[in-house]
């Protein structure tokens, strides 16, 4: 039997067409529908409308009733008609991921129907091989889970009190953690603007970045001027040093520079820094900057795997990228000499001779896990054993 609805009195300026569209929808192409109506003119409106989208019709007599006989039509109907599909929602679906995103997909959310003639909207990172990382939307979904309100998550009315050398150091080296964040902050976010929409688990990965960051400076600051201190010292070499990411324009490289040698190297100093700093709040503050950091690096190194999986030359890419770097800043001089004295104070836990001896070679032995730490990251992307450690040895002195 063929289905037929009543619109009744409703008009189509009034929201008819919903109850008519509702009914093709349960009906294959191709399939008919008859309409009734029993307001002014509706046959007129309802002809019009399906001229619009696309629906052949008929007007008809049945038991002396007036009735418009409408066939769904076998095309996308009006306005849709040449839309773009995007992919799909979920990134496991088959072909979800597109190669290269359109740039007539604009802002749209993956998945969607795309009408045609939307505006173009260019994001410069619009390559899936560019930035995608199969763990991203994971890595996301940690970090969410895992984030930390600065107010509860740390103890500021802890109770101690330190020698003032002591308090200095401190200060010192979070002044220096401080820029360093300030870079890793900027530089995800500079690339957070140019991941074409259709990427959006990276995009939401480093906008996560970004807000970790974010809170890293606001605890180191605060930190800071917990009893009453001014940030310290701030080199021309360690600005130096962080500008070079700046000025990466590659994606996959400044991942390579930033997370994988530099932010993986901060893991160790954050590890050292909550096993040796001389307060709680200091430890605390460590530690939890020490998980967040594990994660961007986590996916660094995803994104650099699937990366080299498809393009090993690659390789040679960042090798030329630690090698020029390192050339860029042999006059600079590296970690300042406040930063690398603190350190030693804050190993030491005391200013005597022997104290400032075990301080040193602890220190020392940072240094040396930092080494292995990159060069245990470099081999899992490929790199030989011999290259992992000349490029460990090339990375900056200032550690970042």
């Amino acid at each position: 039997m063929r289905p037929t609805i009543d619109i009744e009195a409703l008009g189509f300026d009034a929201g008819a067409h919903l109850l008519v569209k509702h009914g093709l929808q349960q009906i294959a192409p191709g399939q008919e529908l008859d309409v009734t109506g029993s307001g002014a003119g509706w046959d007129g409106q309802l002809s019009a409308w399906c001229r619009s989208q696309g629906h052949p019709c008929a007007p008809l007599a049945v038991d002396g009733r007036k009735v418009v006989r409408v066939t769904r039509g076998g095309a996308s109907s009006g306005r849709w008609r040449a839309a773009l599909h995007s992919g799909h929602a979920d990134p496991r679906a088959d072909g979800a991921i597109a190669t290269q995103a359109k740039a007539q997909w604009g802002l749209a959310a993956r998945g969607a129907t795309v009408e045609a003639g939307s505006p173009a909207m260019h994001f410069r990172l619009d390559q899936k091989e560019e930035v995608w990382a199969e763990r991203a939307a994971d890595l996301y979904a940690q970090a969410a889970a895992a984030q930390w309100d600065p107010e509860t998550a740390i103890d500021w009315k802890a109770d101690f009190t330190l020698p003032d050398m002591v308090e200095d150091a401190v200060v010192q080296v979070l002044t220096y953690m401080i820029e360093n964040e300030v870079a890793a902050l900027v530089v995800p976010a500079r690339f957070l603007g140019q991941v074409h929409p259709h990427f959006r688990e990276v995009q939401a990965v480093l906008a996560i970045q970004v807000a970790d960051e974010a809170r890293h400076i606001e605890v180191f600051t605060r930190r800071v001027r917990l009893k009453g201190r001014e940030p310290g010292l701030s080199t021309a070499g360690g600005q130096s040093s962080l500008k070079t990411l700046l000025d990466e324009q590659d994606f996959s490289v400044a991942e390579f520079l930033l997370s994988v040698l530099g932010e993986g190297t901060f893991v160790s100093l954050l590890h050292f820094l909550h096993a040796y700093a001389p307060d709680p709040v200091t430890r605390q503050i460590a530690r939890l900057a020490a998980r967040d950091e594990a994660r961007h690096v986590a996916f660094g190194m995803t994104h650099l795997a699937a990366r080299l999986e498809r393009e090993p030359a690659f390789r040679t890419r960042l090798a030329n990228a630690v090698q020029s770097r390192n050339d860029a800043l042999a006059a600079s001089s590296g970690l300042n000499e406040e930063v690398f004295d603190s350190l030693i104070l804050l190993a030491a836990g005391a200013l005597t001779p022997d104290a400032i001896a075990a301080g040193y070679l602890r220190v020392q032995q940072l240094m040396v896990d930092m080494a292995e730490g990159r060069q245990s990251r470099l081999e899992r992307l490929g790199f030989s054993k011999a290259e992992a450690q000349q490029l460990s040895a090339l990375h900056t002195r200032n550690f970042m």
